[in-house]
């Protein structure tokens, strides 16, 4: 397909990672954190996954877009580097909002990888 549009101006809020994706108690973001934090992603160094997700959007071409009434959504799939070396196969979803630019990070979890990966 084709690049996440104005990716070297997306939006990953500090609160999306430190409250979400590696918040272990979060309902819906708890085994999220599980697996991004066996990968040796940490909160005390958030910032390490805010790059690896910008990085992953760089480096994948949207697989999917789906129009919501909040904007325009853009899936990406494709491996994920991480502190530990290992690269898991991973979706990240992002939104560009109704009247917005630039795309914003809504959620990232881990996929099986397609069978001919």
């Amino acid at each position: 397909m084709k690049q996440l549009p104005n990716h070297e101006q997306a939006v990953i809020p500090c609160a999306k990672i430190t409250k979400y994706l590696l918040c272990l108690e979060h309902p819906e973001g708890g085994s999220k954190a599980q697996f991004f934090l066996s990968f040796g992603f940490t909160l005390e160094s958030w910032q390490i996954l805010d790059r690896a997700l910008r990085q992953h959007a760089l480096d994948h071409e949207v697989s999917r877009i789906e129009l919501s009434q909040y904007g325009i959504k853009y899936v990406i799939e494709g491996n994920l580097d991480t502190p530990d070396g290992r690269s898991p196969f991973v979706r990240s979803v992002w939104i560009i909002d109704n009247g917005e630019e630039n795309p914003r990070l809504t959620t990232a979890y881990p996929l099986d990888p397609p069978d001919n990966a």
